[in-house]
């Protein structure tokens, strides 16, 4: 409390001042962290603070504002939804923004993925993913729960979500004894990992209920990045010893990496569930989607009232977030955005390759519109942080990671606005800690 009354000055807004010391913030320490900076509007790729300074949003309010902030034809979406039906619950009630988007999110998944479960969250969609392969075995008499998961993944924050992450990074392993156990590898990357972990699934037949991936890249874990070998490998390996696969494509969904839609269609795999979010309202209303193939559905058609999915988060399916999301498809639809996805990926690697072999700096990968800089060592995040901020640009970093992901719609100006903020902070970094 004392740290926060410090902290402030007379140009905050009041309602920021008043309500600052309630405010518990995401993956922060309170006692030492420094003030969040109060957000007066967003348009476009900008945010504007209180203060009346204007950043270019280089993350993109975690990689969801796709389409940049107030994109007219989202914006007016919602607002007819609203003046009809901002929300009913779907238990035992329908509305055609739900169903509709049902339907398109089929129609754009390759094969059988026709079955689509809402829910409000990444964490919660990823919930319902493992959910549905537990019972798909339990339905069938089989008690297979457990699930082969990696190192450097990241699936959520909730308690099942925390159990297939990386168990050794971040806040995770504080929870270790907690969290149910699963089985976790590396990625295999050459057919000698592959004939691996093979070997490891064989030792515990008969428990697995699936496997749980990243397609591409692996997000908050690290920003690792992987072939389409490893994802053709992960199916053939599910095939072999009857698992299911599920594809967390919460980051990577809907043009980040620029050559198509999704992962699974890059790596030209088809997994048995999918996992959306984040993209899918272009960042301005909760919603996710758990899709699944006619196979997993299938297994739940019974006479018997237990073989039903006994989920149902009460927001599921709101239509004003499907209303939403339907106008987010109807832009990636109408505008270019694998194409501006492209561009950003050629961009970046232009922009950063400079980095290249400082010292200090352990790799630069770039892939569609995804830019990271991994250092050697942790480094202050908050001065990273703010070193970017005095040149006009928010970004987050994380551990030893500095990293953009822009809207989609970032155009040559900001996007060298924010590659230069990334280079100038890590070349100062670099100066003043390895000389």
């Amino acid at each position: 409390m004392a740290q926060c009354a410090r902290d402030r000055t007379m140009s905050d807004p009041q309602w920021y001042s008043t309500g600052r010391d309630h405010v518990w913030l995401p993956y922060t320490q309170m006692k030492t962290a420094r003030p969040p900076l109060p957000v007066a509007s967003a348009e476009g790729v900008k945010l504007r603070l209180a203060d009346g300074r204007e950043l270019v949003d280089g993350i993109s309010s975690w990689w969801a504002t796709v389409h940049g902030y107030r994109h007219p034809h989202i914006e007016e979406a919602i607002r007819r939804q609203l003046e009809t039906l901002p929300h009913v619950m779907l238990g035992g009630l329908a509305h055609e923004q739900a169903y509709t988007l049902a339907r398109r999110l089929a129609g754009m998944l390759p094969g059988d993925l026709d079955h689509v479960f809402f829910s409000d969250s990444g964490s919660v969609a990823v919930e319902v993913a493992m959910k549905m392969a537990a019972q798909f075995w339990l339905n069938q008499g089989h008690r297979r729960v457990k699930f082969l998961c990696f190192r450097g993944g990241y699936h959520g924050d909730t308690f099942a979500t925390m159990s297939v992450c990386d168990p050794d990074e971040g806040m995770h392993s504080l929870f270790r004894g907690a969290l149910l156990e699963q089985v976790v590898v590396d990625l295999p990357r050459d057919a000698e990992g592959e004939a691996a972990l093979g070997a490891l699934i064989e030792q515990h037949r008969g428990e697995l209920a699936g496997i749980v991936v990243e397609p591409l890249v692996q997000g908050a874990g690290g920003m690792v990045f992987h072939d389409p070998f490893t994802l053709q490998a992960l199916r053939r390996l599910a095939d072999e010893h009857e698992l299911l696969l599920i594809f967390d494509e919460i980051f990577v969904g809907l043009g980040r990496l620029g050559d198509a839609m999704f992962a699974c269609q890059i790596a030209g795999v088809q997994p048995d569930i999918v996992t959306l979010s984040k993209a899918l309202t272009g960042g301005n209303l909760p919603l996710a989607a758990t899709i699944a193939s006619g196979r997993i559905y299938d297994a739940f058609l019974s006479d018997d009232p237990m073989h039903a999915l006994m989920h149902g988060p009460t927001y599921m399916g709101n239509a004003l977030g499907c209303a939403a999301a339907n106008a987010s498809l109807d832009l990636f639809e109408s505008e270019p955005r694998l194409e501006q996805a492209q561009a950003i990926g050629r961009g970046l690697e232009q922009a950063l390759e400079v980095l290249r072999g400082l010292p200090g700096v352990r790799d630069v990968r770039v892939r569609g519109a995804i830019g990271v800089i991994q250092l050697d060592r942790t480094a202050p995040a908050d001065r990273l942080s703010a070193a970017c901020i005095d040149r006009g640009v928010w970004l987050r970093p994380f551990r030893d990671i500095l990293y953009t992901t822009p809207p989609l719609v970032t155009g040559e100006e900001d996007l060298a606005r924010i590659t230069s903020a990334m280079v100038e902070a890590v070349t100062e970094w670099s100066r003043e800690t390895h000389v």
